[in-house]
């Protein structure tokens, strides 16, 4: 598993692709947090806190993490040396862990530089104002369960076609789906009332409630169940291709 771990995290980094994604990532996120005016920038936002960085967050990675992962096993795929590794004396689930953790390394150092926001922020604040680094610590733990829900289901999507394009695209949508997707069917009226309990199954919710600096164990668990279930699926997945 640590040979496929470390092959796929070099993969990032012998190419331009791992300096490209950390790069666009930090562009984006930076632009719209301190540079481009609206609900996202924290000038506008009128308090001093990393909440519209925490709230942007989802949607760029909706995108981002599926591009991460998108070539993971459709390019092996394509280029006929899944069936190789499927020979080789290393377990399925080995196979699969061992990708996922290469790209969620990555998908984190492409986070960890916003830790400079911190100093930021502190600059920013008055004396008579204290930053609550408390939230802060919780966001970004789950910014780090988000991220490795995300990796799960771009694994999953790159072991469903051969094609990369493909690949970010399941990924991306249900990636989306899981994240806004529940919120919205939850608002939909059957029968004069709201289907609220909807609102439980999608990633936002919980998101929300350890953003608040909540640490619930209930919204831990769900993260991790929905990174196993994810995973589970691309073990089934690659066991039917080499069946």
């Amino acid at each position: 598993m640590l040979a496929i771990f470390s092959k796929e995290f070099n993969s990032f980094f012998s190419s331009a692709i791992g300096l490209i994604v950390v790069s666009l990532f930090l562009i984006a996120v930076g632009s719209l947090v301190w540079v481009i005016p609206g609900g996202f920038n924290i000038f506008d936002y009128g308090y001093v806190n990393l909440i519209p960085f925490f709230e942007v967050l989802p949607l760029i990675f909706a995108f981002l993490i599926p591009a991460v992962c998108m070539r993971s096993f459709s390019e092996e795929k394509k280029q006929g040396t899944l069936e190789l590794l499927l020979t080789k004396p290393l377990s399925i689930p080995q196979l699969v862990f061992g990708k996922f953790l290469g790209c969620l390394l990555l998908s984190i150092i492409a986070v960890l530089p916003s830790l400079f926001y911190l100093i930021s922020l502190s600059s920013l604040a008055n004396e008579n104002v204290m930053v609550d680094y408390g939230v802060i610590f919780s966001s970004y733990l789950g910014t780090f369960l988000l991220l490795s829900c995300y990796t799960s289901v771009g694994i999953y999507a790159s072991s469903l076609s051969s094609n990369q394009i493909v690949a970010f695209i399941i990924g991306t949508m249900i990636s989306l789906f899981l994240f806004y997707g529940w919120d919205s069917l939850s608002s939909i009226s059957l029968g004069n009332s709201q289907l609220y309990a909807l609102d439980y199954l999608g990633i936002r919710y919980h998101f929300k409630s350890i953003s608040r600096g909540v640490l619930d164990t209930r919204d831990v668990i769900y993260f991790i169940s929905v990174t196993i279930l994810f995973l589970s699926l691309t073990r089934f997945q690659l066991k039917t291709h080499s069946a």
